[in-house]
Protein backbone atom coordinates (compact mmCIF):
# COMPACT_ATOMS: atom_id res chain seq x y z
CA UNK A 1 0.00 0.00 0.00
CA UNK A 2 0.66 3.79 -0.69
CA UNK A 3 2.46 5.74 1.94
CA UNK A 4 0.13 9.08 1.25
CA UNK A 5 2.15 11.09 4.03
CA UNK A 6 5.41 9.88 3.53
CA UNK A 7 5.40 10.82 -0.36
CA UNK A 8 4.01 13.91 0.44
CA UNK A 9 6.57 14.39 3.21
CA UNK A 10 9.53 13.19 1.37
CA UNK A 11 8.79 15.70 -1.91
CA UNK A 12 8.12 18.48 0.49
CA UNK A 13 11.78 18.37 2.31
CA UNK A 14 13.35 17.85 -1.39
CA UNK A 15 11.39 20.39 -3.45
CA UNK A 16 12.25 23.80 -2.92
CA UNK A 17 9.62 25.19 -5.49
CA UNK A 18 6.45 27.50 -3.09
CA UNK A 19 3.09 26.41 -3.68
CA UNK A 20 0.65 29.27 -4.36
CA UNK A 21 -1.90 28.87 -1.47
CA UNK A 22 -3.09 32.66 -1.97
CA UNK A 23 -7.03 33.27 -1.86
CA UNK A 24 -8.45 35.19 -4.92
CA UNK A 25 -10.35 37.07 -2.29
CA UNK A 26 -9.17 40.28 -0.35
CA UNK A 27 -12.55 39.80 1.77
CA UNK A 28 -14.40 37.07 1.58
CA UNK A 29 -17.81 36.69 2.60
CA UNK A 30 -19.53 33.45 2.39
CA UNK A 31 -18.90 30.99 -1.13
CA UNK A 32 -17.78 32.30 -3.73
CA UNK A 33 -18.80 36.41 -2.39
CA UNK A 34 -16.81 38.91 -1.76
CA UNK A 35 -14.08 41.50 -2.72
CA UNK A 36 -11.38 40.04 -4.91
CA UNK A 37 -8.51 40.90 -5.53
CA UNK A 38 -9.08 40.99 -9.34
CA UNK A 39 -12.05 43.26 -8.95
CA UNK A 40 -9.68 45.71 -6.26
CA UNK A 41 -6.76 45.80 -8.66
CA UNK A 42 -8.55 47.55 -11.30
CA UNK A 43 -10.41 49.71 -8.80
CA UNK A 44 -6.99 50.94 -7.56
CA UNK A 45 -5.23 50.89 -10.72
CA UNK A 46 -8.11 53.44 -12.26
CA UNK A 47 -8.26 55.83 -9.05
CA UNK A 48 -4.19 56.06 -9.52
CA UNK A 49 -4.97 57.24 -13.05
CA UNK A 50 -7.71 59.54 -12.11
CA UNK A 51 -5.12 61.12 -9.68
CA UNK A 52 -2.13 61.08 -11.81
CA UNK A 53 -4.64 62.83 -14.36
CA UNK A 54 -6.06 65.33 -11.69
CA UNK A 55 -1.59 65.89 -11.09
CA UNK A 56 -1.37 66.65 -14.44
CA UNK A 57 -4.38 68.89 -15.08
CA UNK A 58 -2.91 71.00 -11.85
CA UNK A 59 0.27 71.32 -13.58
CA UNK A 60 -1.05 72.49 -16.89
CA UNK A 61 0.32 69.88 -18.83
CA UNK A 62 -3.30 68.94 -20.17
CA UNK A 63 -6.10 71.37 -21.55
CA UNK A 64 -8.27 69.10 -19.52
CA UNK A 65 -9.74 70.07 -16.52
CA UNK A 66 -9.85 68.69 -13.15
CA UNK A 67 -13.66 67.48 -13.40
CA UNK A 68 -12.95 66.60 -16.93
CA UNK A 69 -10.59 64.27 -15.59
CA UNK A 70 -13.30 62.69 -13.49
CA UNK A 71 -15.84 62.25 -16.75
CA UNK A 72 -12.54 61.10 -18.52
CA UNK A 73 -12.15 58.75 -16.11
CA UNK A 74 -15.81 57.28 -16.20
CA UNK A 75 -15.29 56.67 -20.02
CA UNK A 76 -12.18 55.05 -19.18
CA UNK A 77 -13.71 52.83 -17.24
CA UNK A 78 -16.74 52.05 -20.06
CA UNK A 79 -13.68 51.85 -22.52
CA UNK A 80 -11.68 49.17 -20.49
CA UNK A 81 -14.46 46.84 -19.32
CA UNK A 82 -16.41 46.76 -22.76
CA UNK A 83 -13.20 47.09 -25.15
CA UNK A 84 -11.71 43.94 -22.91
CA UNK A 85 -14.49 42.18 -22.90
CA UNK A 86 -15.35 42.20 -25.88
CA UNK A 87 -11.92 41.49 -27.15
CA UNK A 88 -12.15 38.33 -24.71
CA UNK A 89 -14.97 37.23 -26.63
CA UNK A 90 -13.94 37.61 -29.97
CA UNK A 91 -10.23 36.70 -29.82
CA UNK A 92 -10.10 33.80 -27.59
CA UNK A 93 -13.42 32.58 -26.93
CA UNK A 94 -16.55 33.05 -29.45
CA UNK A 95 -18.78 30.50 -27.94
CA UNK A 96 -19.84 33.10 -25.27
CA UNK A 97 -21.70 34.77 -28.34
CA UNK A 98 -23.96 31.67 -27.98
CA UNK A 99 -23.99 31.24 -24.51
CA UNK A 100 -26.83 31.43 -22.20
CA UNK A 101 -28.53 29.86 -19.27
CA UNK A 102 -31.34 30.01 -17.08
CA UNK A 103 -29.63 32.36 -14.49
CA UNK A 104 -28.80 36.06 -14.12
CA UNK A 105 -27.29 37.64 -16.21
CA UNK A 106 -27.70 34.72 -18.96
CA UNK A 107 -26.01 35.98 -21.72
CA UNK A 108 -22.15 34.35 -21.67
CA UNK A 109 -20.72 37.22 -22.84
CA UNK A 110 -22.13 39.79 -19.43
CA UNK A 111 -20.81 37.12 -17.59
CA UNK A 112 -17.95 39.15 -16.23
CA UNK A 113 -17.87 36.75 -12.85
CA UNK A 114 -16.40 33.91 -14.71
CA UNK A 115 -13.18 36.47 -15.86
CA UNK A 116 -12.31 36.54 -19.30
CA UNK A 117 -10.65 40.08 -20.33
CA UNK A 118 -8.43 40.99 -23.15
CA UNK A 119 -5.84 43.87 -22.89
CA UNK A 120 -5.77 43.78 -26.71
CA UNK A 121 -9.31 44.81 -26.96
CA UNK A 122 -9.50 47.12 -24.02
CA UNK A 123 -6.66 49.24 -25.65
CA UNK A 124 -10.01 49.30 -28.65
CA UNK A 125 -12.46 50.59 -26.51
CA UNK A 126 -10.06 53.25 -24.72
CA UNK A 127 -8.97 54.90 -28.23
CA UNK A 128 -13.00 55.11 -28.85
CA UNK A 129 -13.33 56.91 -25.44
CA UNK A 130 -10.17 59.12 -26.00
CA UNK A 131 -12.00 60.27 -28.93
CA UNK A 132 -15.37 61.18 -27.33
CA UNK A 133 -13.16 62.86 -24.38
CA UNK A 134 -11.61 64.98 -26.74
CA UNK A 135 -14.38 65.90 -28.59
CA UNK A 136 -16.02 67.04 -25.30
CA UNK A 137 -13.15 69.26 -23.94
CA UNK A 138 -12.55 70.51 -27.69
CA UNK A 139 -16.24 71.83 -27.37
CA UNK A 140 -15.72 73.56 -24.13
CA UNK A 141 -12.65 75.34 -25.59
CA UNK A 142 -14.20 76.40 -28.60
CA UNK A 143 -17.19 78.36 -26.44
CA UNK A 144 -15.03 80.16 -25.01
CA UNK A 145 -12.27 82.87 -26.18
CA UNK A 146 -11.09 82.42 -29.49
CA UNK A 147 -7.78 82.04 -28.90
CA UNK A 148 -8.59 78.70 -26.40
CA UNK A 149 -8.83 79.09 -22.41
CA UNK A 150 -6.41 81.13 -20.84
CA UNK A 151 -4.06 79.65 -18.18
CA UNK A 152 -2.17 81.49 -15.77
CA UNK A 153 0.58 81.34 -18.13
CA UNK A 154 -0.46 80.50 -21.72
CA UNK A 155 -3.67 79.79 -23.93
CA UNK A 156 -4.39 76.26 -25.35
CA UNK A 157 -5.74 75.65 -28.66
CA UNK A 158 -9.57 75.37 -29.56
CA UNK A 159 -9.08 71.87 -30.08
CA UNK A 160 -7.96 69.08 -28.36
CA UNK A 161 -6.43 66.52 -30.20
CA UNK A 162 -7.80 62.79 -29.94
CA UNK A 163 -3.54 61.86 -29.77
CA UNK A 164 -3.12 63.92 -26.91
CA UNK A 165 -5.79 62.29 -24.60
CA UNK A 166 -4.51 59.09 -25.91
CA UNK A 167 -0.94 60.15 -24.44
CA UNK A 168 -2.42 61.27 -21.26
CA UNK A 169 -4.25 57.72 -21.14
CA UNK A 170 -1.24 55.79 -22.23
CA UNK A 171 1.03 57.70 -19.46
CA UNK A 172 -1.59 57.01 -16.47
CA UNK A 173 -2.42 53.57 -17.53
CA UNK A 174 0.82 51.60 -16.74
CA UNK A 175 -0.34 51.08 -12.51
CA UNK A 176 -3.08 49.49 -13.36
CA UNK A 177 -1.49 46.86 -15.46
CA UNK A 178 0.84 46.37 -12.72
CA UNK A 179 -2.22 46.02 -10.08
CA UNK A 180 -3.55 43.82 -12.79
CA UNK A 181 -0.57 41.47 -13.35
CA UNK A 182 -0.25 40.98 -9.79
CA UNK A 183 -3.79 39.73 -9.17
CA UNK A 184 -3.56 37.35 -12.27
CA UNK A 185 -0.76 35.76 -10.25
CA UNK A 186 -3.07 35.86 -6.79
CA UNK A 187 -5.81 34.18 -8.90
CA UNK A 188 -3.37 31.56 -9.90
CA UNK A 189 -4.05 32.35 -14.16
CA UNK A 190 -2.48 32.81 -17.22
CA UNK A 191 0.48 30.07 -16.04
CA UNK A 192 3.43 30.46 -16.76
CA UNK A 193 5.99 27.27 -18.95
CA UNK A 194 6.61 24.14 -16.90
CA UNK A 195 9.80 24.43 -15.21
CA UNK A 196 9.81 20.69 -13.13
CA UNK A 197 6.70 17.83 -13.51
CA UNK A 198 4.98 16.82 -9.99
CA UNK A 199 6.81 15.55 -8.40
CA UNK A 200 10.41 16.44 -8.95
CA UNK A 201 12.86 19.52 -7.33
CA UNK A 202 12.38 22.49 -8.68
CA UNK A 203 14.75 25.60 -8.44
CA UNK A 204 13.79 28.22 -5.54
CA UNK A 205 12.16 30.34 -7.40
CA UNK A 206 9.66 28.70 -9.76
CA UNK A 207 6.06 28.28 -8.18
CA UNK A 208 3.30 25.60 -8.17
CA UNK A 209 -0.24 26.80 -8.94
CA UNK A 210 -2.45 24.50 -7.69
CA UNK A 211 -5.01 25.62 -10.01
CA UNK A 212 -3.21 23.50 -12.85
CA UNK A 213 -5.58 21.05 -11.99
CA UNK A 214 -8.49 22.51 -12.76
CA UNK A 215 -7.50 22.10 -16.25
CA UNK A 216 -7.52 18.45 -15.80
CA UNK A 217 -10.41 17.99 -13.83
CA UNK A 218 -12.51 20.38 -16.41
CA UNK A 219 -11.32 18.42 -19.72
CA UNK A 220 -12.05 15.27 -20.68
CA UNK A 221 -8.83 12.82 -21.83
CA UNK A 222 -7.46 9.43 -20.83
CA UNK A 223 -5.93 9.21 -17.33
CA UNK A 224 -2.22 9.23 -18.85
CA UNK A 225 -2.13 11.83 -21.33
CA UNK A 226 -2.06 15.72 -20.13
CA UNK A 227 -5.13 18.52 -20.64
CA UNK A 228 -4.83 21.60 -21.49
CA UNK A 229 -2.01 22.92 -19.51
CA UNK A 230 -2.04 20.73 -16.51
CA UNK A 231 0.81 17.30 -16.82
CA UNK A 232 -0.34 13.63 -16.70
CA UNK A 233 0.33 11.91 -13.20
CA UNK A 234 1.50 8.69 -12.63
CA UNK A 235 -0.44 6.08 -11.22
CA UNK A 236 0.86 6.32 -7.97
CA UNK A 237 0.29 10.31 -7.53
CA UNK A 238 -3.04 9.27 -9.05
CA UNK A 239 -3.77 7.33 -5.94
CA UNK A 240 -2.55 10.04 -3.75
CA UNK A 241 -4.80 12.90 -5.40
CA UNK A 242 -7.90 10.49 -5.13
CA UNK A 243 -6.98 10.58 -1.75
CA UNK A 244 -6.97 14.21 -0.86
CA UNK A 245 -10.33 14.47 -2.66
CA UNK A 246 -11.65 11.80 -0.51
CA UNK A 247 -10.77 14.17 2.67
CA UNK A 248 -13.73 16.67 1.17
CA UNK A 249 -15.55 15.25 -1.55
CA UNK A 250 -19.63 15.42 -0.67
CA UNK A 251 -22.13 12.60 -2.02
CA UNK A 252 -22.80 14.95 -4.89
CA UNK A 253 -19.51 16.52 -6.18
CA UNK A 254 -17.41 15.67 -9.15
CA UNK A 255 -13.88 15.42 -9.38
CA UNK A 256 -14.11 18.99 -10.41
CA UNK A 257 -16.54 20.19 -7.74
CA UNK A 258 -13.89 18.05 -4.79
CA UNK A 259 -10.99 20.01 -6.10
CA UNK A 260 -12.95 23.09 -5.95
CA UNK A 261 -13.43 22.51 -2.37
CA UNK A 262 -10.01 21.26 -1.69
CA UNK A 263 -8.74 24.66 -2.94
CA UNK A 264 -11.13 26.42 -1.13
CA UNK A 265 -10.00 24.44 2.22
CA UNK A 266 -6.30 25.56 1.49
CA UNK A 267 -7.35 29.21 0.95
CA UNK A 268 -9.32 29.61 3.86
CA UNK A 269 -9.31 26.49 6.01
CA UNK A 270 -7.18 28.01 8.39
CA UNK A 271 -3.16 27.77 8.89
CA UNK A 272 -2.66 24.20 10.14
CA UNK A 273 -5.29 22.89 7.58
CA UNK A 274 -3.64 25.15 4.69
CA UNK A 275 0.04 23.89 5.62
CA UNK A 276 -1.33 20.44 5.65
CA UNK A 277 -3.32 20.61 2.35
CA UNK A 278 0.20 22.25 0.63
CA UNK A 279 2.42 19.82 1.79
CA UNK A 280 0.19 16.58 0.16
CA UNK A 281 -0.70 18.58 -2.83
CA UNK A 282 2.66 19.99 -3.95
CA UNK A 283 4.47 16.71 -4.96
CA UNK A 284 1.28 16.24 -7.61
CA UNK A 285 1.85 19.98 -8.71
CA UNK A 286 4.28 21.03 -11.57
CA UNK A 287 6.47 23.90 -10.80
CA UNK A 288 6.14 26.62 -13.52
CA UNK A 289 7.85 30.48 -14.15
CA UNK A 290 5.55 32.79 -12.36
CA UNK A 291 4.89 34.54 -15.97
CA UNK A 292 2.51 36.79 -14.34
CA UNK A 293 5.31 38.39 -11.79
CA UNK A 294 7.87 38.76 -15.20
CA UNK A 295 4.81 40.61 -17.04
CA UNK A 296 4.03 43.16 -13.69
CA UNK A 297 7.63 43.96 -14.00
CA UNK A 298 7.95 44.34 -17.49
CA UNK A 299 4.59 46.63 -17.76
CA UNK A 300 4.20 47.48 -14.83
CA UNK A 301 7.90 48.98 -14.15
CA UNK A 302 9.90 49.29 -17.52
CA UNK A 303 7.21 50.86 -19.32
CA UNK A 304 6.11 53.10 -16.63
CA UNK A 305 10.01 54.17 -16.42
CA UNK A 306 10.79 54.78 -20.36
CA UNK A 307 6.92 56.65 -20.31
CA UNK A 308 8.18 58.72 -17.87
CA UNK A 309 11.14 59.74 -19.11
CA UNK A 310 10.02 60.14 -22.68
CA UNK A 311 7.20 62.71 -21.40
CA UNK A 312 9.54 64.74 -19.06
CA UNK A 313 9.21 67.63 -21.81
CA UNK A 314 6.66 68.06 -24.18
CA UNK A 315 6.10 66.14 -27.34
CA UNK A 316 4.16 65.75 -30.57
CA UNK A 317 0.82 64.62 -29.72
CA UNK A 318 0.59 61.25 -30.55
CA UNK A 319 4.31 60.42 -29.07
CA UNK A 320 3.60 58.88 -25.63
CA UNK A 321 0.70 56.81 -27.10
CA UNK A 322 3.04 55.84 -29.48
CA UNK A 323 5.52 55.05 -27.48
CA UNK A 324 3.38 52.90 -25.00
CA UNK A 325 2.01 50.41 -27.94
CA UNK A 326 5.45 49.85 -29.26
CA UNK A 327 7.53 49.01 -26.03
CA UNK A 328 4.38 47.06 -24.62
CA UNK A 329 3.97 45.11 -27.61
CA UNK A 330 7.73 44.15 -27.56
CA UNK A 331 7.39 43.44 -23.95
CA UNK A 332 4.55 41.39 -24.35
CA UNK A 333 6.24 39.11 -26.92
CA UNK A 334 9.13 38.98 -24.78
CA UNK A 335 7.47 37.76 -21.72
CA UNK A 336 4.58 35.37 -23.45
CA UNK A 337 7.85 33.20 -24.36
CA UNK A 338 7.47 32.06 -20.69
CA UNK A 339 3.51 32.30 -20.36
CA UNK A 340 1.56 29.40 -21.58
CA UNK A 341 -1.76 30.34 -24.20
CA UNK A 342 -5.25 29.74 -23.19
CA UNK A 343 -5.70 25.88 -23.05
CA UNK A 344 -9.23 26.19 -24.83
CA UNK A 345 -8.02 27.60 -28.29
CA UNK A 346 -7.47 24.81 -30.96
CA UNK A 347 -4.33 26.10 -32.38
CA UNK A 348 -1.94 27.47 -29.31
CA UNK A 349 0.42 28.67 -31.54
CA UNK A 350 0.53 30.06 -35.02
CA UNK A 351 4.35 29.80 -36.44
CA UNK A 352 5.79 29.63 -33.02
CA UNK A 353 3.73 32.76 -31.72
CA UNK A 354 0.68 32.76 -29.21
CA UNK A 355 -2.07 34.81 -30.12
CA UNK A 356 -1.67 37.26 -27.76
CA UNK A 357 2.02 37.42 -29.34
CA UNK A 358 0.91 37.69 -32.88
CA UNK A 359 -1.65 40.98 -31.37
CA UNK A 360 1.22 42.34 -29.54
CA UNK A 361 3.23 42.60 -33.20
CA UNK A 362 0.61 44.29 -35.02
CA UNK A 363 0.38 46.50 -31.72
CA UNK A 364 4.28 47.05 -32.38
CA UNK A 365 2.86 47.86 -36.02
CA UNK A 366 0.59 50.32 -35.24
CA UNK A 367 2.69 51.90 -32.41
CA UNK A 368 5.24 52.54 -35.49
CA UNK A 369 2.52 53.28 -37.57
CA UNK A 370 0.94 56.20 -35.23
CA UNK A 371 4.20 57.81 -34.75
CA UNK A 372 4.56 58.80 -38.34
CA UNK A 373 1.03 59.64 -39.01
CA UNK A 374 1.76 62.01 -35.44
CA UNK A 375 4.86 63.64 -36.91
CA UNK A 376 2.99 64.03 -40.50
CA UNK A 377 -0.50 65.27 -39.08
CA UNK A 378 1.02 68.12 -36.42
CA UNK A 379 3.41 69.45 -38.99
CA UNK A 380 0.56 69.62 -41.63
CA UNK A 381 -1.83 71.62 -38.78
CA UNK A 382 1.02 73.49 -36.98
CA UNK A 383 0.12 71.74 -33.99
CA UNK A 384 2.43 72.34 -30.55
CA UNK A 385 4.12 70.02 -28.65
CA UNK A 386 1.82 68.74 -25.45
CA UNK A 387 2.31 67.55 -21.87
CA UNK A 388 5.42 66.69 -20.24
CA UNK A 389 5.14 66.14 -16.50
CA UNK A 390 8.57 67.94 -15.75
CA UNK A 391 7.93 70.95 -18.23
CA UNK A 392 6.57 74.40 -16.33
CA UNK A 393 5.74 76.48 -20.05
CA UNK A 394 2.40 76.49 -19.27
CA UNK A 395 2.58 77.45 -15.27
CA UNK A 396 1.44 74.97 -12.81
CA UNK A 397 -1.95 75.64 -11.56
Amino acid sequence: MIDVMSLAQDAAITDAAWLHNLSPFALRLSGSMGLRWYGLSYACGFLIAWLLMRWLAKRNATPLTAQECTDALLALVMGVVVGGRLGYVLFYDPSLLTSFTKSAPWWGVVRLNEGGMASHGGMVGVVIACWWIARSASARLSSMQPSGETSQAGAWPKRVPTLHVMDLTAFVATPGLLLGRLANFVNGELLGKIVSPPGTPAPWWAVRFPQERLDWFGREGPAGVARGHAPALSPDQEVVLDALLARVRLPTDTDYGAYVRLLNELHHGGASVSRGIAADLAPLIAARHPSQLYQAFAEGIVLTVVLWMIWKRPRTPGMIASAFLVVYGVLRVVTEFWRLPDSHLSVERIAGLSRGQWLSVVMVLAGIALAVGAKVWSRNHRYPAMGGWGDVAHGAK
